[in-house]
């Protein structure tokens, strides 16, 4: 019986069994129940026509021969996303943020009660946990607009920045309203906007907040008709009043030396507008720039870009990844005398980008081995107090803010938390044009259900909670600012009978170490020396050794 009708396909001949018996009943004229027949009738013939079109159809092999049932695991395919982030997962599982993280930042955006009582919920003696320690006398501070001072001695615009801003999103990948409620919320909290590198669009400029005009490799905003670096159409846009800081994106945390694609049936009239394109046309970010192609002509394009801007702070923004490659960079500034304004170091763990996941989960320094790199090399080469340092990478908490500080950055940047004020669900859908609540997506339908003053002013107060927050842990530790956190103030927890500081974990360089010589770190010891300011190529060792693979 098994080989004539296997088990797998008995739904299937119920159902035709039921359409057969419920027709039969309805034909018969039986009097009793017609309106149960009729509706069994429905219900068991659509789901007939469904199994019947199960084992015709030839591009799925398990519908095919598990007809309807197959069905069921589409369906929680489908909803597992839903179902793992509400009803399954903790509290404290960051996939990739949990729900005390998101909890929080609602809380902080509409500004109500962010207490927790009953104690904490983290496993305190679980490895990698981490404290601020505090002091017996702690500060007194009065007010929380920490802010720090971005421009080199070349500035003649310096910017005063908060400790704490919205880092890149592009319009394109975030709808309109999303564009509008971020800004109108960073004009209200004074603190600044990153554009992305979709460069500055008419609702950044609508609304009259701070911006840091990113420029990407597809110099979109400044560009040429073939794709290259126009320097008027950068000093038209670098000159408005509203731009207060330039950052040229060599690379983003969320992939790497990608590149990137918006296909020409995302790229509207608004979007073709603030990015210099045709269109209806393939929208291309290119994997590496075209105006420099060694660490020097980078550094001299920072300086050109700062001098036609009226002297604007000007910088870069990096993921790390070969270290001869910033060893390059850092021997050219060196070398040169000239300096940026400013680096943004963007950890690994970061990006609102939709990336392949092979970027997403192996391509790039984490965020605070990468930030480390950074900041210990201008140490060792006596640039650090010359060079301002920012940081973005998976930033929600005033902890979050502390810990990165700690261990180098001037400021901090956050995209997701931000996403997160304006009401984001961790949907996953920003690359599907389906998102939820509006924010990730150019469906009109969508977006325009956005209410950009009151999403604006969650984004202010989300930010202005968070630097409470922040004040409160400074000041429990007897520290004024936080340019005064250092990595001896955080303690990690190696093993159930072990913690470290920030400060013995990991090595910092001593000032001026890399002058004449080289520290006790394996990374300067394996790559200082081979790195270029010429070339951003490999070592000749490196070669070498891809020679012995060479078939």
């Amino acid at each position: 019986m098994e080989k004539l009708l296997p088990s797998r396909f008995m739904p299937f001949v119920l159902c035709v069994a039921v359409l057969a018996l419920s027709l039969a009943m309805l034909l018969g004229g039986s009097p009793h129940g017609v309106w149960l027949w009729r509706w069994l009738a429905v219900l068991s013939g659509a789901l007939s026509l469904v199994g019947l079109f199960d084992m015709g159809q030839r591009k799925h092999t398990l519908y095919r021969n598990f007809p309807l049932t197959a069905h069921i695991r589409t369906f929680f395919e489908f909803f597992r996303p839903m179902l793992r982030q509400y009803v399954v997962e903790s509290d404290t599982e960051e996939v990739p943020f949990s729900h005390a993280q998101r909890a929080l930042v609602y809380q902080r955006a509409k500004n109500v009660e962010d207490k927790r009582p009953f104690g904490s919920e983290q496993n305190l003696y679980a490895t990698q946990y981490e404290w601020i320690n505090h002091s017996l006398a702690p500060a007194k501070i009065e007010g929380h607009d920490f802010r720090i001072t971005i421009g080199g001695p070349e500035c003649a615009q310096p910017y005063s920045a908060s400790v704490f801003n919205i880092s890149a999103m592009s319009f394109g990948s975030l709808s309109a309203n999303a564009i509008r409620a971020l800004n109108e919320g960073a004009r209200r909290g004074g603190f600044y906007h990153d554009t992305g590198e979709g460069s500055l669009s008419r609702y950044h400029r609508e609304m009259g907040g701070d911006i840091c005009w990113e420029i990407g490799s597809g110099y979109f905003g400044c560009r040429n008709d073939d794709g290259s670096f126009s320097l008027d159409k950068f000093v038209e846009n670098a000159t408005n009043p509203q731009v207060k800081m330039i950052e040229i994106k060599l690379s983003q945390g969320a992939k790497p030396g990608h590149g990137g694609v918006l296909p020409a049936a995302k790229v509207s009239a608004e979007i073709a507008e603030a990015r210099g394109v045709p269109m209806g046309v393939d929208c291309v970010s290119p994997a590496a720039h075209s105006a420099f192609s060694t660490p020097l002509e980078l550094l001299q394009f920072v300086a050109r870009l700062r001098e036609k801007s009226g002297g604007k702070p000007t910088g870069f923004k990096l993921a790390i990844g070969h270290p001869w490659e910033w060893f390059g960079i850092a021997k050219a500034m060196q070398e040169s005398g000239l300096l940026p304004d400013f680096i943004v170091v963007d950890g690994g763990e970061g990006g609102t980008g939709a990336a392949p996941l092979e970027f997403a989960d192996h391509v790039g320094a984490p965020l605070r081995e990468a930030l480390l790199l950074v900041h210990n090399t201008l140490v060792g080469l006596n640039l650090r107090d010359k060079v301002r340092l920012g940081a973005s990478g998976k930033i929600i908490t005033g902890f979050d803010l502390a810990r990165t500080l700690a261990l180098g950055a001037d400021w901090c940047n956050a995209a997701r938390g931000f996403m997160f004020a304006l009401g984001c669900i961790q949907s996953l859908n920003c690359h599907t044009d389906r998102c939820p609540t509006g924010i990730a997506t150019q469906d009109p339908s969508r977006w325009k259900k956005l209410d950009v003053p009151d999403k604006a002013e969650r984004v202010r107060m989300f930010h202005d909670n968070t630097l409470k927050g922040l004040k409160e842990l400074i000041a429990a530790s007897g520290l004024s600012h936080p340019n005064e956190i250092g990595p001896e103030h955080i303690i990690r927890r190696v093993s159930s009978t072990e913690v470290r500081s920030l400060s013995a974990l990991y090595h910092f360089v001593k000032p001026g170490e890399l002058i004449g010589g080289l520290p006790d770190h394996a990374v300067f010891r394996v790559f200082w020396n081979a790195a270029r300011t010429d070339s951003f190529a490999p070592p000749s060792y490196v070669l070498e050794q891809h020679h012995t693979k060479v078939r």
